[in-house]
């Protein structure tokens, strides 16, 4: 028993623990400087191919993202019952997914927004400028419009009678509640993106494999989840705005600015309880 101890005393001080764990571990010394904030007007983007290659790949990844999901709402209204398709867990996996596959092939181009929320809670805390943003929201309209138009071309006569994918407040429910939803729903997703994205949490924990998309893409599955009963889930008012303009009914257009007042009220939240709250960041400018 003695020996047995005493290698029990010998492993632990021959692997000690190499990672500190709470408070220890934010009083360490990091190599990360805060990167500076984004200026609000960048002319000079203008003449460089980088800001029109990413406004190209906002407006291709908005364009799958219309495509990919309106099909998959327009699949599960076409059968008689749930159980007969792939049901609410199937449109929230395909709109989780593409943004998993789409923030992973774009982030590196633009930043895989595909999102005018995410773009304007990102803008809110300096991360891109407004020439971008802007650039960026209309880039994304524009490809949410050609996805949910290239749906109809192909569905025709079934895209009207489906709903063509637009979001309203469901039945049961009143405006309140699905501007409730959406807001709630657009924090979750616009602060998981800041989180996961935080050049400080890369550098603090570098040594824990982190994909970004990852988490972004099973945030937008969950609030799918918990929000499709309620306005079908907007949380990007492209998308919303897309499908309002191809499918062009009363129902589409009535609860409409719910899906862009909730979404920037979302992002705008995000943001500030990120930059304030969990990073702190005007107070370590005064410093």
């Amino acid at each position: 028993m003695e020996g047995k101890e005493e290698d029990v005393k010998l492993g632990a001080n021959k692997y000690s623990e190499r990672q500190p764990i709470g408070t220890a571990a934010q009083s360490q010394d990091k190599d990360y400087k805060e990167p500076p904030p984004a200026p609000l007007f960048e002319p000079g983007e203008l003449q460089s191919w980088s800001f029109w290659r990413a406004g190209i790949a906002e407006f291709i990844a908005t364009f799958l993202f219309l495509y990919i999901t309106i099909l998959t709402v327009m699949g599960v209204k076409k059968e008689t019952t749930l159980c007969s398709s792939v049901g609410i867990q199937g449109i929230a996996w395909a709109f989780g997914g593409m943004i998993f596959a789409l923030v992973y092939c774009t982030a590196g181009i633009s930043g895989g927004h595909i999102n005018p929320a995410v773009t304007f809670g990102l803008l809110l805390a300096r991360k891109l400028s407004l020439t971008r943003a802007v650039f960026y929201m209309v880039m994304q309209c524009l490809g949410a419009i050609c996805g949910a138009g290239v749906v109809k071309g192909f569905e025709k006569s079934q895209y009207q009678v489906h709903g063509g994918g637009a979001n309203r407040v469901q039945n049961g429910y009143t405006k309140g509640d699905g501007l409730g939803a959406e807001i709630v729903g657009t924090f979750v997703l616009v602060y998981t993106v800041f989180s996961a994205t935080d050049a400080k949490r890369s550098a603090r924990d570098s040594h824990v494999p982190i994909l970004a998309p990852l988490p972004i893409g099973f945030a937008v599955f969950l609030v799918h989840l918990a929000t499709i009963p309620i306005t079908g889930t907007g949380i990007n008012p492209a998308r919303s705005l897309g499908a309002a303009i191809i499918f062009n009914r009363d129902q589409a257009w009535d609860d409409h600015w719910i899906f862009w007042v909730g979404p920037f009220i979302g992002a705008a939240l995000a943001a500030v309880y990120h930059q304030i709250v969990i990073r702190a960041i005007p107070f370590k400018s005064r410093s």
